[in-house]
């Protein structure tokens, strides 16, 4: 008893310490689930062998025997999962008129086995997930599981001869007991120890996100004729021949069954179950033994037509102001900045629109013995006629005015801006607006400007009308070439798109 006790103390320190592990151990998917739990079971159980009258009630002098369990359990996968199985109990068994075939005696047969321990590592398979999927059955669990351990027992037999009515005892826990069922050394052992196949099935149902309430029966194939001190009909009590000498016989080996209650607690933090097969990964930690990992995955969406229509309508930008790519004047500053937006067509203004007097701006520069540090901006446009790129005399003399500008204000540059009607393709459009600003690049450079590099010029064909196309004087707005004066500092163009060099 000394061994059973020593057995007990170390599976009960096991699980003092085990659900602290658990905490931390989880199924490492996208999301945390709980895959730990420990099973205690409560039942009966039935010897199965030679020593026995029925399969499943009880015979003469028999008693009703039990036994429990306890298993630590760790889900591998919805549907595998592996255990550590420890049972403990008591078997009894009799058979009236056991004759035996090296004597011929006639025996009422009885044994006990008073306290035997099993320990076993089993593989379970939860069938129904299996055979049913996930959404049938959701609180029920059918656990099939199958393993191999080892089984430590011994026996007391009562065999009364029928003739005589002598009572021959036989005890396996004496001097002539054996270390293992095929040898039978005589060591004096007080346990046998043979190894042990079990098999069974388990339902269970879940109760509650920490517990579950289950039966299971469990078949156990012990690898002896001689858990009941009895081989067939080879052995004989009275002299004890057939017991002790290694020997088989035509019956089947020995084995025992055990139908048991079984409650299941889930170890883990933050336990929750599904509800009508819906799952919330935030809510907390599902258990691995009763959810699909693959049901805490969100569905993607994927949205209508009408709900794409609503996306992006709530996220569309706001219009842009339709002044920004209007210029009603033509002075080059666009309506929504221009200060002045009804200046006389050619006039030369600043940069918030204002209409200036470039003769009074290069006059002021000289008499104050300029050039200046500072650089104002100053806009201007110059017109071209139908299909040409050539410079209007009236635009000749104020492209002659910047030059003198631009000579007494070395820190100013220009950016010369080519602009078509729409009344060619677009390639071509493109081409006529470049061949006008590089007309005005070489009247100015002509004209005698310094440093040539400060020009830069952008050309967009049509695709900056600043008014329709549709009137003689909308066409002659378009057809231009826009004169910017800008500090050297500002090197980026104020159009989003076009080309420039």
């Amino acid at each position: 008893m000394k061994k059973k006790n020593l057995y007990i103390a170390l599976v009960c320190l096991l699980l003092s310490s085990l659900d602290t592990f658990a905490q931390n151990r989880t199924y490492d998917g996208p999301n945390k689930m709980n895959t730990w739990s420990i099973t205690g079971y409560g039942g009966i159980t039935k010897f199965f062998g030679d020593i026995k009258t029925y399969d499943f009630k009880l015979g003469p002098d028999e008693k009703l025997t039990g036994g429990w369990g306890l298993s630590v359990n760790k889900q591998l996968s919805p549907i595998f999962g592996v255990q550590l199985t420890g049972f403990n109990g008591q078997l009894r068994g009799s058979k009236m008129g056991y004759v035996s075939s090296l004597t011929n005696k006639t025996y009422d047969v009885t044994f006990n086995s008073p306290s035997f321990i099993q320990v076993t590592v089993d593989g379970t398979m939860n069938v129904n997930r299996l055979l049913f999927g996930y959404n049938k059955l959701r609180r029920w669990k059918v656990d099939a599981h199958l393993g191999g351990g080892i089984i430590y027992y011994h026996t007391d037999l009562h065999a009364i001869n029928t003739a005589t009515g002598v009572d021959w005892p036989v005890k396996t826990n004496t001097d002539g007991s054996s270390k293992t069922a095929g040898t039978w050394e005589r060591n004096g052992t007080t346990y046998t120890r043979e190894w042990v196949v079990p098999v069974g099935m388990a339902v269970h149902y879940e109760l509650t996100p920490r517990f579950d309430l289950g039966l299971d029966f469990t078949y156990s194939y012990v690898n002896t004729e001689k858990m009941d001190a009895t081989v067939g009909s080879i052995s004989d009590y009275q002299s004890q021949q057939g017991i002790w000498t290694f020997a088989a016989s035509d019956s089947k080996k020995d084995g025992w069954g055990m139908a048991t209650l079984a409650l299941t607690y889930k170890l883990g933090k933050n336990a929750v179950r599904a509800k009508n097969g819906k799952y919330d990964a935030t809510s907390g930690r599902y258990h691995l033994r009763w959810a699909n990992p693959q049901s805490l995955i969100p569905v993607p969406y994927n949205p209508t037509m009408n709900d794409a229509d609503s996306i992006a309508k709530v996220n569309m930008p706001k219009p842009v102001d339709p002044r920004l790519y209007t210029d009603t004047d033509g002075d080059g500053v666009a309506d929504l900045f221009d200060k002045e937006p009804n200046t006389p067509a050619g006039s030369v203004v600043s940069g918030g629109g204002v209409a200036m007097d470039l003769d009074k701006i290069i006059r002021d520069a000289i008499k104050n013995n300029l050039p200046k540090d500072e650089c104002e901006a100053l806009f201007s446009n110059i017109e071209f006629d139908t299909d040409k790129s050539i410079i209007r005399n009236t635009s000749k003399e104020t492209l002659s005015k910047v030059v003198e500008l631009l000579n007494l204000r070395t820190n100013c540059r220009i950016v010369l801006v080519g602009h078509t009607d729409a009344r060619a393709s677009d390639s071509y459009n493109e081409s006529l607006s470049r061949r006008r600003v590089d007309a005005a690049k070489r009247f100015l450079i002509r004209a005698g400007l310094a440093e040539p590099s400060r020009i830069l010029i952008e050309y967009y064909g049509e695709y900056r009308p600043v008014a329709e196309n549709t009137t003689v004087e909308g066409l002659q707005s378009n057809r231009r070439v826009e004169i910017k004066i800008l500090p050297q500092n500002t090197l980026r163009s104020n159009y989003p798109a076009g080309f420039r060099k």
